[in-house]
């Protein structure tokens, strides 16, 4: 089956402003527009229950909307860059739904992530580009910073396993509700779960309001 992860869409605008930083790096694969995203958990090759497990237990997941802040573009890979990325400001909601995510993959009993949770959205991978290159590219193009979103909801991804980059499907998405004034915790949220997790079991089919 297709592999799953967890994360967060970036809005139409800010994917086309993004994506006027494509190009002047020879060698770079530029990641699509409608392929932006930012990450939460990645979860990997499942079988059909702890795919089903994992998307009943995000059903339950009771969080408020806040912000997403982009802070500037860089390379992760250090001295061998691999990747050129927008950062993500690590807000404290971001982190603790992150957190979250992460405990209920380890709880189902999937391997803890060995990587230290560093929010960023994936514009280009860069392997085989020289660091000089990519320091030149930077220095041009990596002052964009100053964007911000609020996400209506997670969702849940699908990818073919033979490519990196996409194409990325949802096939589930929860609800991050408005914040509401005077209130001291979570509402409930409803759930939606869409064609792959439907498919894996039937209790999970889309029901018609």
């Amino acid at each position: 089956m297709p592999r799953l992860f967890t994360g967060l869409e970036v809005p139409e605008d800010l994917g086309l402003s993004l994506a006027f930083l494509r190009g002047g790096l020879p060698g770079a694969k530029w990641i699509d527009v409608e392929n932006y995203h930012v990450t939460l958990r990645f979860i990997g090759d499942v079988d059909e229950r702890a795919a089903d497990e994992i998307a009943e237990e995000l059903s339950r997941i009771r969080r408020s909307r806040f912000e997403v802040r982009i802070e500037g573009v860089v390379a992760f890979g250090g001295r061998q860059p691999h990747s050129l990325v927008a950062k993500v400001a690590p807000t404290a909601p971001l982190v603790e739904l992150q957190a979250e995510h992460e405990r209920i993959c380890q709880r189902l009993g999937l391997p803890p992530e060995p990587r230290r949770f560093t929010p960023h959205v994936t514009i280009a991978r860069c392997k085989g580009v020289s660091h000089e290159a990519v320091a030149t590219w930077l220095a041009l193009r990596g002052g964009f910073s100053g964007s911000a979103w609020t996400p209506e909801r997670f969702v849940l991804y699908s990818s073919k396993t033979s490519r990196g980059g996409g194409p990325y499907l949802i096939e589930g998405d929860w609800p991050l509700e408005p914040p509401r004034a005077g209130a001291t915790g979570f509402g409930r949220a409803a759930s939606r779960v869409a064609p792959i997790a439907a498919r894996l079991h039937p209790r999970f089919a889309p029901t018609v309001a």
